[in-house]
């Protein structure tokens, strides 16, 4: 999902750049291919090596007390979710997750600051079968 966003945010850049090289272009003296390739070059690493970078940066472990999820590239965040303060649990998937096949695991804790707390990127499987672990986690801390 990160790569399709990226690829999206690059498109819309590229129509800005056309219509700033066409703009250009009436100037006898540039070239479109002077302000296109610089843009296309500096484009590249936002476009294709950053969501790549950021998907493989995501990593999460849960066990019987705790859901552990880890992000970042430049910013390292670690966020520690006790199973016994989650609240209740969504499963999220727009149209565009349901064409790839993910969804998102949404946990909904006790508190109000960062108390909702996202999982991307699950496969609907994986996704449910998370949801029923800390379902019956939270069963049991009722009992």
């Amino acid at each position: 999902m990160m790569l399709v966003g990226s690829v999206i945010r690059t498109l819309l850049v590229l129509a800005a750049a056309s219509l700033g090289a066409a703009a250009l272009h009436k100037n006898p003296g540039v070239a479109p291919a002077m302000v296109l390739v610089p843009l296309l070059v500096l484009l590249i690493y936002p476009t294709f090596v950053s969501p790549v970078r950021r998907y493989r940066a995501w990593g999460y472990r849960m066990d019987e007390e705790e859901l552990r999820l880890a992000h970042g590239i430049y910013t390292q965040v670690e966020t520690l979710v006790p199973l016994k303060r989650v609240q209740h649990l969504d499963i999220s998937q727009g149209p565009l997750e349901r064409s790839f096949g993910v969804c998102k695991l949404i946990l909904h804790t006790a508190g109000t600051a960062h108390s909702r707390v996202v999982l991307p990127g699950l496969s609907r499987e994986t996704a449910e079968a998370m949801r029923g672990e800390i379902r019956s986690h939270i069963r049991q801390e009722i009992e």
